[in-house]
């Protein structure tokens, strides 16, 4: 087959990729309950009246929400595929996901391109309490876009129409 080797090589830049973005995820979300468990903290036992822990909170689940959206793609972890591409007739699955694949390609670069002027944009604003720009809380749209369309065009090579859903403890031991 002469995409064979195609499907390999994205196949494993899909997970060399979705490897690192889970644990950029999963540090984001360490510094998340780091952060909520500080607020609770201040709020019930010490009373600091700390202003920035909710602030810093939105803008880290809102960057590992937008991370992990890749992480999905990587594993075709979407219901929509689940329950309707594969209850189709075998023979619409494949144009059917090639298609999804395609519309949803567009999407996220459509996201990714227009998101960097968004982010732009937040350079002109500040954070109520950090009094920081808002270039990098907004950056999390454009980057998790790009990251997004990325591991589609990977996984629409790896896969090239078929529906393989990827199993998570695969290599785990």
């Amino acid at each position: 087959m002469v995409f064979y080797g195609l499907e390999n090589v994205a196949g494993r830049l899909s997970k060399g990729l979705n490897w690192a973005v889970e644990r950029v995820v999963a540090c984001l979300m360490l510094l998340l309950v780091v952060d909520v468990w500080i607020g609770v903290m201040d709020r019930y036992l010490f009373h600091w009246q700390l202003p920035w822990p909710e602030e810093l909170a939105r803008y880290l689940m809102i960057w590992a929400a937008l991370l992990a959206v890749s992480a999905g793609i990587a594993r075709r972890e979407h219901i929509g595929i689940g329950m309707v591409v594969l209850n189709l007739p075998m023979i619409l699955q494949r144009p059917i996901l090639i298609a999804m694949d395609l519309i949803a390609l567009s999407a996220f670069a459509y996201l990714a391109i227009y998101g960097f002027d968004f982010a732009a944009g937040g350079m002109r604003r500040q954070a109520m309490i950090f009094g920081m720009s808002l270039a990098l809380p907004y950056a999390a749209v454009p980057v998790s876009a790009s990251l997004a369309a990325i591991q589609l065009l990977l996984v629409a090579l790896r896969d090239q129409g078929r529906f393989v859903p990827i199993d998570i403890t695969e290599g785990a031991e």
